[in-house]
């Protein structure tokens, strides 16, 4: 495993990824395959060379295995020249990788800056590829809205606590006073009061009275009666006082039965002509409106209510974050039906198709047209930081294997090249 060596990252292949590994056994194999022909090419020409008086076929054999060799040595040459120093010799212009790997990163991200991430490339590519198609298409399938659905709560959960909440409290409780100062409370009652009405729950209301009245009669007739007792001069017969109480106390309760059973009974026309009249005061009457101000700015400044409104970015918050934790909640529901209704919707409106392949173009080339310089220097400075030999030790894990082909190629066209040399020389 490689070491960062000065301050470099460490990019070593030792202990790496699996696919990094298969890489390396890979290297290795086509390393050995090309060494091999250089060993075949010069066993086959020392053998030559010693046999060539035996026969002229002899000699076209020589030929080959010279020239594989010669192929063979400047090809390894020129592909070990890129990594790292030939057997260890400090020869010029060998090692490139290591020395140069800062001008090798900045040529790299100037290259990716001019030919990936301009205007004209990157409209060009998104053009053909339908983007709100295939955002509707992937979005409408109910696991994919439920990932998305992961991901908006997670965003939402991380922006919840990241927020300064005391600033978020502050700026809350200002923006619901001032809605609240703002808002007329004697017209908004009287809304209320003409909705009641429109409804009947108004006539509902004093059914229930009136028949909560009638039960609080029946259980208290004893208290009431031993109360007139109490107060009846002491010269009235008891049975003169039976007789009032019942009087009474029936003629209540049938005139509570009476307006129950009616709902046409005038008890009722008077209680909706006052409440009518009522809640237009509540619209019209300044002194009304006065009141219903006065009795908001007392609301407003209990100290219960400061309180309670001292703690409302907190409720919201805390319940926001445990819904957005919980995949079962109701939040977490609605975000994950909205986002596949939306995809299904998406994937047949060809207008909203077209706003939203516009909106990504608009953004990517804004991205390209102002930050595509920080991604060059980007690509330039991750590779500055980057230990010299560990670099190259990468690079050639990367690209290694397919360079072996070069010292094969080298080695076979070399050992063709020295058969033809050989055949002119004969027929000159």
């Amino acid at each position: 495993m490689t070491r960062p060596v000065n301050g470099g990252v460490d990019i070593g292949v030792g202990g790496g990824s699996r696919l990094d590994s298969e890489r390396l056994a890979q290297l290795k194999r086509m390393k050995r395959l090309a060494t091999g022909l250089l060993v075949v090419a010069t066993i086959t020409f020392f053998i030559a060379k010693a046999n060539e008086e035996r026969g002229t076929w002899i000699g076209y054999l020589r030929a080959f295995a010279e020239a594989a060799m010669v192929g063979a040595l400047a090809d390894w040459f020129a592909v070990t020249a890129l990594f790292r120093h030939p057997l260890g010799l400090p020869i010029p212009h060998t090692a490139i990788i290591p020395k140069r790997k800062d001008q090798i990163g900045r040529s790299l991200g100037e290259f990716v800056q001019g030919e990936f991430l301009t205007r004209e490339v990157l409209t060009e590519r998104l053009a053909g590829l339908g983007v709100g198609r295939r955002l509707g298409a992937w979005m409408a399938d109910p696991v994919n809205a439920q990932r998305a659905g992961d991901g908006m709560a997670d965003a939402l959960r991380g922006t919840l606590e990241v927020l300064d909440d005391a600033e978020v409290q502050g700026a809350l409780e200002q923006l619901v006073e001032r809605r609240i100062r703002q808002t007329p409370v004697a017209p908004l009652i009287s809304k209320a009061i003409d909705l009641t009405v429109e409804g009947g729950h108004h006539q509902r209301l004093l059914d229930a009275t009136l028949t909560a009245v009638g039960n609080f009669l029946d259980d208290n007739r004893l208290v009431m009666r031993d109360k007139l007792a109490r107060d009846s001069p002491w010269w009235v017969p008891e049975p003169i006082d039976d007789r009032i109480f019942d009087k009474i106390f029936l003629g209540v309760k049938s005139f509570l039965g009476e307006v129950v059973d009616h709902p046409a009974h005038e008890v009722r026309s008077a209680l909706d002509s006052r409440i009518v009249a009522f809640a237009e005061r509540l619209r019209d009457d300044p002194a009304m409106l006065a009141k219903g101000e006065e009795l908001k700015d007392e609301v407003l400044n209990h100290p219960e209510v400061r309180a309670w409104m001292g703690t409302l970015w907190g409720e919201v918050k805390g319940s926001l974050i445990e819904a957005s934790s919980n995949p079962d909640s109701e939040l977490r529901g609605r975000i994950d039906r909205g986002l596949a209704s939306f995809g299904e919707r998406l994937t047949t409106d060809a207008e909203m198709q077209g706003k939203i392949d516009g909106w990504v173009e608009r953004a990517v080339a804004h991205i390209a047209d102002n930050y595509r310089t920080e991604v060059a220097d980007l690509i330039a400075g991750t590779v500055e930081r980057w230990d010299g030999q560990a670099t190259s030790r990468k690079m050639e894990l990367q690209v290694g294997r397919d360079l072996q082909f070069i010292r094969i190629n080298g080695t076979l066209v070399g050992g063709l090249a020295g058969v033809v040399i050989h055949i002119l020389g004969k027929l000159v």
